[in-house]
């Protein structure tokens, strides 16, 4: 009797950190209610020929579909991404490459590939590879990190004559930081955001993950002149990321009384959503504003929801997305060896980071990035790859809890 009881309680369906799926669970109820009113513009367009109804219909399955996904991934062993972390990486940026030579175009770039008649953007599914790769390299070279130099010489002359060089770039350069340079660029050419994005995360891995900062210092610095260099050849997505900076910096310095209500931009409606809604809203499903916004249920998700719930219940959103980085520095702070670790930190800071930017854009603190809001905006890449993430970061909690997680030699995080 004793033997069935304990068999009964050693499985649960939901394991890891409690408040992490109570989080998850309130941003997906969340969602169902914005993505079903902010669709209403959408469903009055004659050439979609889709009501509201099946908008919501279409979310719903897609939360039905994320459910499994995410139990099934936070019951598997960490350390099973780290041993295929170099295939989802391959994977993920021959998918994004493959993008580009698909006509699929969707507001000026090449994001979505079809699979099976399934569309998606692998871009997502890289910034994740990215991230447990990198946890993987940085994790593999915990015992020589502080010596480790990851910044070849800017000299292409010395990398094949000079020793030193040659043993930089195989010890530093190609482990570490080439897979996040090629990430950054192969995302780079249709979403510039992301690929900053990604690279702000990594840099924030590789500090906390001890490479010296003397090398922090040099990479932030190339990438500074690698942007100014692709703004200045028009690269990428480059012309429209200058004309959103321009948009925003016009609207900080210039005054707007006088504008044309009709040439107002989607950040300008948004701002205006968000005064409209005030501190307790204007009602679920009367917003005014979501009419003229061009994605109310994407983009701008955020200030059409302070438009009908009000300022109050936004800030509670934002404090959900708050609360899941600090859970995540919760595990973090629990892990013993640097993989799980590292890895649970570089994907709390892909999702937070990406709702604060979201949030930041609907107030115009910067510019327009075409970042949606984890979990809420309406997308089936974002939501599915989010909750991988999730699931991730849940397996690395339930492993904790259980102190299942194996420890390689030499992967212990050292005090800096």
């Amino acid at each position: 009797m004793q033997a069935a009881n304990d068999n009964r309680s050693g499985f649960k369906i939901f394991s890891g950190d409690k408040v992490l799926w109570v989080i998850v669970t309130a941003l997906a109820v969340i969602s169902v209610l914005v993505v079903y009113s902010s669709t209403a513009k959408m469903g009055y367009n004659p050439r979609l020929a889709r009501t509201t109804a099946d908008f919501l219909r279409q979310h719903l399955i897609l939360l039905a579909m994320c459910v499994p996904v995410l139990l099934v991934v936070h019951k598997i062993n960490c350390r099973i991404y780290n041993r295929f972390a170099v295939l989802f990486y391959v994977v993920g940026v021959i998918m994004t490459v493959a993008v580009y030579f698909t006509n699929n175009i969707t507001n000026g770039a090449a994001r979505w590939i079809s699979i099976f008649g399934f569309q998606f953007q692998p871009s997502e599914a890289l910034k994740i590879a990215t991230v447990i790769l990198l946890a993987r390299q940085l994790a593999a070279r915990q015992s020589i990190i502080d010596r480790l130099r990851i910044v070849p010489s800017l000299n292409p002359v010395r990398w094949f004559r000079d020793p030193k060089q040659k043993k930089i770039w195989r010890e530093g350069t190609l482990p570490v930081l080439a897979p996040v340079v090629v990430s950054c660029l192969v995302i780079f050419k249709a979403h510039t955001s992301s690929a900053i994005l990604v690279f702000g995360v990594s840099l924030v891995m590789m500090f906390i993950g001890r490479v010296r900062m003397s090398e922090l210092l040099k990479v932030v610095g190339l990438a500074v002149a690698g942007l100014l260099l692709a703004t200045l050849l028009n690269l990428g997505r480059t012309e429209t990321a200058s004309g959103r900076v321009s948009t925003w910096f016009d609207l900080w310095t210039t005054s707007q009384v006088d504008k044309d209500v009709r040439n107002l931009t989607d950040t300008e409606r948004s701002m205006i959503a968000i005064h409209e809604g005030g501190l307790f809203g204007r009602g679920a499903g009367r917003s005014a504003v979501r009419v003229e916004m061009t994605h109310p249920e994407s983009d701008y998700i955020y200030a059409f929801f302070v438009e009908e719930y009000g300022m109050i219940l936004a800030l509670a959103v934002l404090m959900l997305y708050l609360w899941i980085f600090f859970r995540g520095m919760e595990i973090f702070t629990r892990c013993e060896t640097a993989f799980p670790g590292l890895l649970v930190l570089g994907l709390v800071l892909l999702i937070t980071c990406q709702a604060l930017l979201h949030i930041m854009v609907t107030v115009n603190i910067i510019p327009e990035t075409g970042q949606n809001l984890p979990l809420i905006s309406r997308g089936g890449s974002s939501m599915l790859f989010t909750a991988i993430a999730i699931g991730m970061v849940l397996s690395v909690s339930r492993q904790n809890d259980e102190k299942s997680h194996d420890k390689p030699r030499g992967e212990s995080m050292m005090e800096r």
